[in-house]
């Protein structure tokens, strides 16, 4: 990590509300900091060689990925490039980024987006209260006395002590590359768009009262969307893109086999099957893989070991989160579901 610091950083700040001058020159702090993060030199993290090493990687964690999938996760690594998921909830886009950090074995740091999301609660905020101590002690002491008192206090107040790290200024300060997780953006407002382009396109972050903190050891960055609103195009461009679809058959039997081991072989395939034609049907919320795995899972919970009417009416509330949905599969399009399954042999 380096700090860059300059008269126009630090001409302006909360120091003048409070009455006190703020420095207009390098502070003593700049030494400092640069000096701390050059004993903290960056250290290289193992990453895979290859789309298949990729694959492999993954697979070691229990993480099914398609091959396109781990060529976007490659090419971000390779080209340290921010990596952009979009999809339906409940497809793996945040898992995803869990199973990177644990297979490279890194710090996982996470931003989770919500409506009024600030600079404040994800990048870093003043230690008011600490600084409000430092100013009165220094009066009860007459230490403000003559100007020059008063820089010296300015530069204390606006050190690099005195800087409470979010997440987003964590991931810049890190010896080894973290994996960032900006989970969920299409939550946050538009304006925070705008705020993570630095971020996104220099690894680095500009706090007007301190400076510019650059990350030595870039992290990894993977941001999600479910698409309820579109992302800035600004954004965008800073990024690789992906779009993360439901999966195949093939590959959601092989996950729930992964997630569910517990489940038998049967019934695991009448769940993948069942769930993926509801997801044909014109569904407010489509089940995800995440509701599979949950929905397998609960059915082993009840010793069930096929489906049936009866144990599929009481557990769609495992699958389905909206009660015009629920009341749609009740109504009769379970039973044409489990209908179609008999047709093709996959239920007695």
């Amino acid at each position: 990590m380096t700090v860059a610091r300059g008269a126009a950083a630090l001409g302006a700040g909360p120091g003048q509300g409070s009455g006190v001058a703020t420095p207009a020159g390098p502070a003593a702090g700049a030494t400092r900091e640069t000096s701390r993060a050059a004993d903290r030199a960056p250290q290289a993290l193992a990453l895979p060689a290859s789309v298949d090493e990729v694959v492999t990687l993954l697979a070691g964690e229990n993480y099914v990925c398609d091959r396109r999938l781990a060529t976007a996760l490659f090419l971000s690594l390779k080209l340290q490039r921010p990596l952009f998921l979009e999809g339906e909830p409940g497809v793996g886009k945040t898992e995803l980024a869990k199973t990177v950090a644990r297979a490279l074995e890194t710090l996982l740091l996470r931003v989770q987006c919500y409506e009024g999301l600030d600079i404040a609660q994800t990048a870093y905020e003043w230690n008011v209260s600490r600084q409000m101590i430092e100013i009165r002690l220094a009066e009860a002491a007459h230490g403000i006395s003559d100007d020059a008192a008063r820089e010296r206090l300015g530069r204390s107040l606006y050190a690099r002590s005195m800087l409470i790290e979010r997440p987003l200024l964590q991931a810049l300060t890190q010896a080894r590359s973290p994996v960032l997780l900006i989970d969920e953006l299409d939550r946050a407002d538009e304006p925070f768009d705008a705020f993570l382009l630095e971020v996104l396109a220099e690894n680095q972050l500009t706090i007007p009262e301190f400076g510019t903190i650059t990350a030595s050891a870039p992290p990894i960055t993977i941001i999600t969307s479910n698409r309820t609103r579109e992302i800035h195009d600004a954004l965008k461009r800073r990024c690789l893109y992906h779009w993360v679809d439901f999966p195949s058959v093939e590959r959601e039997l092989e996950i729930v086999r992964l997630k569910a081991p517990g489940a038998p072989e049967r019934l695991s395939i009448q769940v993948v099957e069942f769930v993926q034609r509801m997801r044909t049907l014109d569904l407010f919320k489509s089940p995800g893989v995440a509701e599979t795995i949950d929905w397998t899972n609960a059915l082993v919970a009840l010793n069930a070991i096929r489906l049936d009417p009866a144990t599929v009416h009481d557990t769609l509330g495992v699958l389905l989160k909206y009660q015009d949905d629920i009341v749609r599969l009740q109504s009769g399009d379970t039973a044409k579901l489990l209908d179609e399954l008999r047709a093709r042999a996959l239920l007695e």
